[in-house]
């Protein structure tokens, strides 16, 4: 038995995966909800992801008495910046990845190394939901804190230390903080030292599937699982949810639609965007890496609009009714940058915007017009990767984005892909304990894993005539956002 541990913004889930690669039990904590004392603020307590944990683990092996768990894995959310002293103790709240207050960071960063160099040192440029800003912010504004840190994790890993003692992190996760030369799998010695970051500070750095650390026998006694159990390094959401949906192969793509959207591809090289329109890390597969773009309200869009114009409307409702109107929703275009944008725009003063509403226009327009929206935002970074020569031979559906049969559809004929559905779409948890059991010899690797765990439902074959329709609406849609870009009432 495997267990994968996703340590969330929300909340600690906990899996236990056969070895035959099936979820056996699973078990979630909520977290307290995340601080925001001033606009754009985000920071949760890492001791309340450590009780989550405890319980999420409990709560699963209640479920299968008599349960040996042979390895662990974790992932959880990225980015995130826990400060420690000496003695390993927290130092402050951690400023989590939506933390948008680090801007004046950014541009130290691009002032002091060049945008240009920064992202051939680290792959990306410097942007707010990356720890390294959040570090900057802290030596500017909280100096003693700052004088005071001996260590530096991300969410997981802090997890992770809780339940080992030892201070280690994946190669993936870390592509997320803005300190690692992710061309070479190894920390960024001139960023570090352009940044004042001392490299003592930074966690040991392994692969993905590799074991990194032990149970303690004082987390044993916490959480059930024997002292002594392997602990590999895991990978951060992105990169544990790729792997629980297959996308190990350059040519394999992923497009999942949560709260935000992600579209994740597989790449045998690193493949820089000059621009920084996306995201190049790491992946969790040893020897490859991976390209990201990311829409930061996809499915708070719908979410939004329900809660807006629609309170007591069920989804099941709200795109039942959508499904009755024509694809391109008769010219109307949502543009879903409620929360800024960060692919391809990089603005995070962008707005949201309804465009073409007429008086012949019903609620249900307005409900397939988001629909439409979120997929032609997540078309740009399809576009993105045509104009990187990025391969894309198949595309596979996640998160609440692929449980609708229409929003499916759209996708399908937007993105201009046939796209696969699994049977059950676990997550990052499952992801995490695949590594764990390639760390544990179950597999030989991840690839044997995946093709142990994962079966292919449905695949969506994109209607002709809407691929037509939608090649014309993208091509409106793309024009909104320089046309109303700088408008403010």
């Amino acid at each position: 038995m495997f267990l994968g541990l996703d340590i969330g913004t929300g909340g600690t889930r906990a899996v236990l995966v056969s070895a035959d690669g099936q979820v056996v039990a699973s078990a979630s904590s909520e977290h307290a909800p995340f601080r925001s004392p001033y606009p754009g603020w985000a920071e949760q307590d890492p001791e309340d992801w450590w009780r989550a944990a405890q319980e999420a683990i409990r709560g699963a092996l209640a479920l299968v008495p008599g349960a040996k768990v042979e390895a662990v894995g974790l992932t959880g959310q990225m980015h995130g910046a826990v400060l420690l002293d000496k003695n390993g103790d927290v130092l402050r709240p951690s400023l989590i990845w939506c933390d948008q207050r680090t801007g004046p960071q950014c541009d130290w960063l691009h002032a002091q190394i060049g945008r240009e160099r920064l992202i051939e040192l680290t792959a990306n440029p410097a942007l707010p939901n990356f720890t390294l800003t959040k570090i900057l912010w802290v030596r500017e504004h909280e100096p003693e804190i700052f004088a005071r840190i001996a260590h530096i994790l991300c969410p997981k890993d802090y997890v992770r230390y809780r339940l080992t003692g030892t201070y280690a992190i994946d190669v993936q996760e870390a592509s997320g903080t803005l300190l690692l030369d992710v061309a070479h799998r190894r920390w960024s010695s001139e960023v570090a030292r352009i940044s004042g970051v001392p490299e003592s500070w930074l966690p040991e750095l392994f692969e993905s599937p590799e074991v990194c650390a032990k149970i303690s026998g004082e987390a044993a006694s916490l959480t059930g699982v024997a002292a002594g159990t392997p602990v590999v390094a895991g990978a951060g959401d992105q990169g544990a949810g790729a792997v629980g949906m297959g996308i190990l192969e350059p040519g394999s793509v992923s497009a999942t639609i949560g709260t935000s959207g992600v579209v994740f591809a597989a790449t045998a090289a690193p493949t820089r965007d000059r621009l920084g329109r996306l995201h190049t890390f790491c992946h969790a597969v040893p020897g490859r890496w991976h390209v990201m773009g990311v829409t930061q309200a996809a499915g708070l869009s719908l979410r939004w609009l329900r809660e807006t114009f629609m309170p007591g409307s069920t989804y099941d409702d709200m795109t039942a009714a959508a499904a009755k109107i024509a694809p391109g929703s008769d010219g109307l275009l949502w543009t879903p940058y409620l929360l800024g944008e960060r692919t391809p725009h990089l603005d995070s003063e962008a707005t949201a915007a309804f465009v073409g509403i007429t008086a012949g226009h019903t609620s249900a327009h307005f409900v397939r017009a988001v629909l439409e929206g979120v997929a032609y935002s997540l078309k740009d970074t399809f576009t993105l990767f045509a104009e990187l020569g990025i391969p894309v031979k198949g595309v596979r559906l996640g998160g609440g984005g692929a449980r609708g049969r229409l929003w499916r559809e759209i996708q399908a004929a937007i993105y201009g892909y046939p796209c696969d559905v699994l049977v059950a779409e676990e997550g990052g948890a499952f992801g995490a304990a695949l590594l764990a059991g390639v760390g544990a010899k179950a597999w030989p690797d991840l690839e044997a894993a995946c093709a142990a765990g994962i079966t292919v439902a449905e695949q969506i074959v994109p209607d002709p005539a809407a691929i037509q329709r939608y090649a014309v609406g993208y091509e409106a849609y793309r024009k909104v956002y320089p046309a109303l870009k700088g408008i403010k009432g």
